[in-house]
């Protein structure tokens, strides 16, 4: 599955991405050059965090899921007990 950002993603994150390279990594990148590193980014390593997240929503779905007896559970057959009890 291909992640694809918006056009208002990539212009926000070009900007920044030219800036870590520059202040960080002390790299000169024109923007057609972050954009290039930008689609390798997203082609190459964005599918791991994407899949990470996947596994670790799948992980928590299913622990509720699990939990949903627990959570939903409501006692039966109580309206003549619990009138009888404030009758007293």
């Amino acid at each position: 599955m291909d992640i694809e950002l918006t056009k208002q993603q990539r212009e926000e994150i070009i900007p920044s991405l030219r800036k870590y390279l520059r202040e960080e990594l002390e790299i000169e990148a024109s923007e057609m050059r972050a954009g290039f590193l930008l689609d390798y980014v997203m082609k190459e390593i964005a599918p791991c965090a994407y899949n990470r997240g996947v596994r670790d929503a799948e992980a928590y779905f299913r622990a509720k899921v699990e939990d949903l007896p627990g959570a939903c559970f409501s006692e039966e057959m109580t309206y003549w007990r619990e009138k009888g009890r404030k009758g007293r």
